[in-house]
């Protein structure tokens, strides 16, 4: 029965990666090709620079957890520069959802100052920060914080959720207080509180121009309403997707082993999910489903950018009818009419 849930597990893993990789490849192509000039629009770089990072964890994270799933060998500082990429990507998504938070708050407060503070040239420099940032915030371990000991082999001292205390899992390699105390706290949960404050601002001071707004303003203010509210909801599911996964490692931390059933038990980034479902008992399957979901997550935003921003929607069926009338593709012509519709609203 394990056997079997182990490939059903591998299975789900492979269709969530290649999820993500086709439906975030299709975003970027939307924003660069289908929409080219909305490319120097802020919030549409912030959501290629979201897409790339939902890319790379289908592309690298999610195959790393199946192999380091007891499929490869590996010496311990290898497991732990492996296991930090998780946490690069991870935070790379959740700098981007800042930046884009804070794009938006911008836009609304600072309307007639917005395109000389928010350049084409600053955008890009704060995707490049955002990046450098996640690096050195995901790698932190590298420089100390983690489970090995002082000539290179897995800790014993620490709370490991591996019976065998020689395999490359998660928590094996990763202190647990650097995942709660820095990694959740710090650079998780600190930056979704200045997001969830910024768009209850944002949906506030919207709030109160519609009910003030003549009828051709108000149509550009429930636009801009829309847009919020798509960008909200891809918040809400990150934080849905991921919270759950860090709760357990506050678990871990503060009532031990115990609190956590040992088919909940991290190896790599993800759990062994059916596997979990089997040896677990008495209601533990929902928290098992909701760790599935935080590799699942990096799939669903492309398809939120497809039923609630109409660029990108409309993006998308160019995309398609051009590989459908030619399979060779050329998605980069694009006529000088439809590089000039992109709508300065957003």
């Amino acid at each position: 029965m394990a056997d079997w849930g182990w490939i059903t597990y591998t299975v789900l893993e492979v269709f969530i990666a290649v999820a993500c990789c086709l439906g975030n490849v299709l975003v970027v192509c939307a924003v660069a090709v289908g929409i080219q000039d909305c490319l120097r629009k802020p919030t549409f770089c912030f959501l290629v620079s979201l897409a790339v990072a939902d890319f790379l964890v289908g592309a690298v994270a999610v195959p790393l957890a199946v192999l380091l799933d007891g499929w490869v060998s590996l010496t311990s500082h290898q497991c732990l520069f492996l296991s930090c990429v998780v946490l690069v990507l991870t935070e790379a998504s959740v700098l981007s959802l800042l930046a884009i938070a804070i794009d938006r708050y911008l836009r609304l407060h600072m309307p007639f100052r917005y395109k000389v503070i928010v350049t084409q040239r600053r955008t890009l420099l704060v995707v490049s920060v955002c990046w450098i940032l996640s690096c050195l915030l995901g790698f932190t371990p590298l420089f100390g914080w983690h489970n090995l000991s002082v000539v290179g082999y897995y800790s014993t001292n620490t709370p490991s959720t591996s019976p065998n205390s020689s395999q490359c899992t998660f928590l094996s390699v990763i202190s647990l207080p650097f995942m709660v105390y820095f990694n959740f706290l710090g650079c998780v949960m600190a930056p979704l509180l200045v997001m969830m404050f910024l768009y209850i601002i944002i949906f506030w001071s919207l709030h109160k121009r519609l009910l003030n707004s003549c009828p051709l303003a108000r149509a550009s203010l429930l636009r801009e309403k829309r847009l919020a509210c798509s960008l909200a909801l891809v918040l809400t599911l990150f934080g849905c997707c991921w919270i759950p996964l860090h709760l357990m490692n506050c678990l871990l931390l503060f009532q031990g082993p115990q609190a956590v059933t040992p088919g909940m038990l991290y190896t790599g980034r993800s759990l062994l999910f059916f596997y979990s479902l089997y040896r677990c008992r008495n209601g533990c399957t929902f928290k098992i489903r909701g760790i599935l979901l935080s590799h699942a997550n990096s799939a669903v935003n492309p398809v939120i950018y497809a039923c609630r921003i109409p660029k990108i929607q409309k993006a998308y069926s160019q995309i398609w009818k051009r590989l459908a009338l030619n399979p060779i593709g050329q998605l980069g012509r694009v006529s000088d009419k439809k590089r000039k519709k992109c709508i300065n609203h957003i």
